[in-house]
């Protein structure tokens, strides 16, 4: 299956999935009718969340499916990232930005699932120091795509943004949940 048709395949599932989900706020992770993949897919955000914390780019990269099954949409430019090596380089970057540790906390975290398809979302702050002594505080809308590969949960897609002001054509820093 060729990378677009991939992203297509994932995208419609996706779809799907979040056509699934109450229209309503809640404020409890939404889990699907198996719970052992709902804890499998948390397991993953958690792993995640503690590499990152420990500026592990190794153990991040750990939980992306390998290859070309990755398409990644940062908050920072190129308007996307195909591919493991590609994505890899996005997060070695970032890190580098950073001096200390840096911190991760979610709000708002939903997690669907259905077969070997899994979706989780969240509200994701990040905070540190920069190399230039400044102090960083953003919160992001996360997105994550996994499917159990040869039965291990490995993302497939992230999506990461902000909000923008559509007058100024700006990204919107400042926000908070």
């Amino acid at each position: 299956m060729t990378p677009a048709r991939s992203l297509l395949w994932v995208s419609a599932a996706f779809i799907l999935l979040a056509s699934l989900a109450p229209s309503h706020s809640n404020p409890r992770p939404i889990a699907s009718a198996q719970h052992s993949s709902y804890a499998e897919i948390r397991a993953v955000y958690d792993r995640w969340k503690k590499a990152f914390e420990a500026r592990d780019l190794d153990g991040i990269m750990a939980l992306y499916a390998p290859g070309d099954a990755v398409v990644a949409y940062d908050i920072v430019p190129p308007l996307q990232y195909r591919g493991y090596a590609a994505y890899r380089q996005d997060y070695q970057s970032f890190l580098a930005q950073y001096v200390g540790a840096i911190r991760v906390e979610y709000r708002d975290l939903r997690i669907l699932s259905s077969g070997d398809l899994g979706v989780i979302n969240a509200l994701e702050r990040i905070t540190g120091r920069l190399k230039s002594g400044e102090r960083s505080d953003l919160w992001l809308r996360a997105t994550s795509v996994m499917r159990k590969i040869d039965g291990k949960w490995l993302i497939v897609h992230d999506h990461i943004s902000l909000p923008a002001d559509l007058a100024t054509g700006k990204a919107v820093f400042d926000l908070k949940p």
